[in-house]
């Protein structure tokens, strides 16, 4: 670390989460910038616009709604793991079903759970 920012460093360290979030707003807003992760690493030379297009989707199961057991049956499939454990998740929701994946694989997740009844979210 740069011995020109031990002062700044140990001042932010010293404040609270709430202050710290007031701090991170200020700074944006004075440097028109944001804190938020970039959607992808490394970036090609894709023009995006203004609006960047995420490239990794999770799947979230928010409601499992009347059909459970299709429901159930999809994460067991979807997840990769048994049924105890699928069951599990789908009680357990809101859950995570799968990370990582494309916008088809995540669409086509999110409409297979969709028709069995779920609510599903995108993040």
């Amino acid at each position: 670390m740069a011995e020109k920012f031990s002062d700044i460093i140990e001042k932010i360290e010293k404040l609270s989460v709430v202050e710290l979030s007031e701090l991170v707003k200020t700074l944006e807003e004075k440097f028109g910038v944001s804190a938020a992760m970039p959607a992808t690493a490394g970036g090609g030379g894709e023009e995006a616009g203004d609006k960047e297009e995420k490239s990794s989707y999770n799947v979230v199961l928010k409601v499992a709604g009347d059909q459970k057991i299709n429901v159930i049956k999809i994460v067991k499939e979807a997840a990769g793991v048994g049924l105890k454990e699928a069951k599990d998740i789908v009680d357990g929701a809101p859950k995570t079903i799968k990370e990582g994946l494309n916008k088809e694989e995540a669409d086509e997740l999110k409409k297979k759970l969709e028709e069995a009844g779920a609510t599903v979210e995108l993040q």
